[in-house]
């Protein structure tokens, strides 16, 4: 079942299927022996970063239409919070350019808490930013 940009909620698990536009590509690091990059992505109910590893960050462009199967919305190491397809979801290109999309909220700019009725849940404390601060809107 797919799933709005809007509806992720911080999880364990690699259950997130999803379709986003790219928007925007930040610069490759590496991280040890992999390559990694973030970018910022969004559909027509939200945007969120996400993070790109290995020949992804060589394939990915922005404006690719990219179909996320089994993905894992949860902090990685730094701290920050993304979307990835983590060691068993997977990405494909389905398309480009004609999307629609918004760039506002943006899902890892969101405070997430442990729910006090189960811990196994986060619930929404509070809004970061209304953008992302990584790649600020485009005017």
């Amino acid at each position: 079942m797919m799933i709005a940009l809007k509806d992720l909620v911080p999880a364990a698990q690699n259950n997130v299927n999803t379709q986003f536009i790219v928007l925007e590509k930040g610069m490759t690091i590496m991280e040890g022996q992999n390559k990694a990059c973030q970018s910022l992505v969004a559909d027509e109910t939200a945007a969120v970063h996400f993070q790109l590893w290995g020949d992804e960050c060589d394939v990915v462009e922005p404006s690719d239409i990219i179909r996320l199967t089994n993905g894992i919305f949860s902090y990685s190491r730094n701290n920050n919070l993304v979307l990835r397809a983590g060691k068993r979801g997977k990405i494909e290109k389905v398309g480009e350019f004609k999307m629609v999309f918004v760039e506002t909220p943006n899902m890892s700019e969101i405070h997430w808490v442990p729910d006090t009725t189960n811990s196994n849940k986060y619930v929404k404390e509070s809004v970061l930013s209304p953008y992302s601060r990584i790649f600020p809107p485009i005017r």
